[in-house]
């Protein structure tokens, strides 16, 4: 009803509203089908099946679309059925640029569902709406169309671009978007000597990993962790740390020639230097955004010292030791 004759709306609204460069920009070329898992065009969405292929290709689409630094996306929720519509808007907050614009366009009754209204024609028609005997002529002349732009939460810049990148469904995007914006965790297994902030391993020298896991047994024990005062080394920072190395089952010269370094204490740049490379690998692993949640900062408590703790409760610092 389109492009086809003897309708054909889409030619006639262009011809209507001089609009030849809309008239040679689309073609039934343009228009995507969504093809069911057996390779059919779609038709409709009766099931669970249709509705999660449907959510994939918009992903897809979305995403795709989205790659592109020098485009601008409009995207409609008008029309379809209404998950489509969620998962475009959806899409859209995940994936959408400050350039990227999401609407609706609003229909007044009885046109909004009327099967021969597509757009109001400069010369009015009369059109029959209702049902017999409540059959009734109405003119195209009172149609109210307008487009309404939606507001949306652009959630790109928060997330992991990796996370957009590599998530292969619409269900693993969510649960991976999720995970990335629920509450922190840091999980340590000292038996696999592996770190992992929420679902996201972290690569760790040994050296680092020490600290790190130094920081966090702290920070359970609610004991506040102060950097070395220049000249001045910490002696439990020292003990604390080589108990880390202990724990992770560090040994041989590299661990030995720690052990001679810190015989007197912690030094200040000891310190700093092993905080920017941990502050470093939950950067690379997780993202500007999503690292904020664990970069070890710098406070100043109620006694005007600064502190540098991990940012997160005690309840969401997990070390497993068996």
């Amino acid at each position: 009803m389109l492009f086809e004759p003897p309708q054909a709306h889409f030619f006639r609204f262009c011809q209507d509203y001089d609009l030849p460069q809309l008239r040679t920009a689309f073609s039934p070329q343009d228009i995507e089908v969504v093809e069911n898992t057996e390779g059919h065009a779609l038709t409709d969405i009766v099931t669970a099946t249709d509705n999660a292929v449907v959510a994939d290709a918009i992903m897809q689409r979305v995403r795709a679309l989205a790659a592109d630094e020098n485009s601008a996306i409009h995207a409609s929720v008008a029309g379809g059925r209404k998950t489509m519509g969620v998962a475009l808007a959806l899409a859209m907050s995940l994936f959408g640029r400050v350039q990227d614009a999401l609407s609706h366009v609003l229909v007044s009754p009885p046109f909004e569902s009327h099967p021969e209204f597509f757009y109001p024609p400069r010369t009015p028609r009369v059109l029959i709406t209702g049902a017999p005997p409540q059959q009734k002529p109405v003119s195209t002349a009172d149609a109210e169309v307008s487009l309404a732009e939606i507001p949306f939460l652009r959630l790109r810049q928060m997330l992991p671009q990796e996370l957009l990148a590599g998530a292969n469904s619409w269900q693993e995007l969510i649960r991976r978007a999720q995970a990335s914006i629920s509450t922190p965790t840091l999980v340590i297994d000292l038996q696999t000597k592996s770190f992992r902030a929420g679902e996201k391993p972290l690569d760790m020298s040994p050296a680092n990993a020490a600290f790190l896991l130094m920081l966090a047994q702290r920070r359970k024990e609610g004991r506040p962790t102060y950097c070395p005062q220049e000249g001045a080394p910490e002696k439990e920072l020292a003990r604390d740390y080589l108990v880390a190395m202990d724990k992770l089952g560090f040994s041989g010269e590299r661990h030995a020639r720690t052990r001679s370094a810190l015989r007197h204490g912690m030094e200040k740049d000891f310190f700093e230097r092993r905080k920017s490379a941990v502050n470093r690998a939950f950067r690379e692993a997780l993202g500007p955004g999503p690292a904020g949640a664990f970069i070890i900062g710098r406070h100043r408590d109620a006694n005007g010292r600064h502190r540098h703790d991990l940012p997160l409760q005690p309840e969401q610092i997990i070390i497993r030791e068996e």
